[in-house]
């Protein structure tokens, strides 16, 4: 069984309110509206705004809960939180190296800025032996990538017909970013020079491989097969281990939908 804590909801008596303070304070990743709820994207992590008749204006209790935000820049963020006229719980201040900050958003909720130093980060992921990483390393953070060789159809296919998230790199950089649930993808463009994945580069978990691989057949996308492998006539491998089945994105890379465990 897999179990993840993926969001967290605050109620609150207007949406709008407090996700204009969300959205300047703490810039999201992403920033979707679906039904009623607002829903800000923050690397993989969700906060869902709903608005509600059922509960106060402020928070009765606000020192029960508080929302952590890991940032690149405290100062930047807490001066964001002055300019939004917010009120502060504990100032930004410095703990040997690490800056921390705690405010309250509009409906009075707790929300406390974290940047952690280097020499934190490294003594917080020492593996089970004792070993750090080196100084500054962020492990939780670590992505792979791979290349094609038209980000145009790139983006296409993994926005379009895989249903992905997709970033962009910086406008003098031709690369993507895919969001798979806070880990980011990257997919750079090699042109010419490309040489497509023979290997699988991406696998896409899935609850019901055979209602995924007809889903992705009806948007065209066609699956793969390898001689000695104990295919279906869908070309889902059943001869053990997890359910799969492969397929080529625009640029022949190798990727997969599996059964998630």
């Amino acid at each position: 069984m897999t179990t993840a804590l993926g969001s967290i909801m605050l109620g609150t008596t207007d949406v709008d309110r407090l996700h204009r303070w969300y959205a300047t304070v703490l810039p999201p990743d992403s920033d979707d509206l679906q039904g009623d709820y607002r829903i800000l994207g923050y690397g993989g992590f969700y906060l869902f705004l709903d608005g509600r008749d059922d509960v106060q204006t402020a928070h009765p209790d606000p020192a029960r809960t508080l929302l952590n935000f890991d940032v690149d820049d405290a100062r930047a963020v807490a001066a964001r939180i002055e300019a939004a006229g917010s009120s502060w719980v504990a100032p930004l201040e410095d703990r040997d190296g690490s800056l921390f900050a705690t405010a309250q958003d509009p409906d009075g909720n707790y929300v406390q800025v974290i940047q952690l130093s280097p020499e934190h980060i490294s003594d917080m992921q020492a593996n089970q032996t004792g070993t750090r990483p080196p100084v500054g390393m962020v492990v939780g953070e670590a992505f792979s990538g791979f290349s094609v060789d038209d980000l145009t159809a790139a983006r296409t296919f993994y926005a379009d017909t895989l249903g992905l998230r997709v970033g962009s790199g910086p406008e003098a950089m031709p690369l993507l970013f895919l969001d798979a649930g806070g880990r980011k993808i990257l997919v750079y463009e090699k042109g010419e020079a490309h040489v497509p994945a023979t290997y699988t580069v991406l696998n896409l978990p899935v609850l019901d491989v055979e209602a995924a691989v007809r889903d992705l057949g009806g948007r065209g996308v066609e699956f793969l097969r390898y001689a000695g492998m104990q295919q279906d006539e869908l070309g889902i491998h059943r001869g053990g281990g997890p359910l799969i089945a492969w397929f080529n994105d625009p640029a022949g890379n190798v990727m997969s939908v599996i059964a998630r465990d």
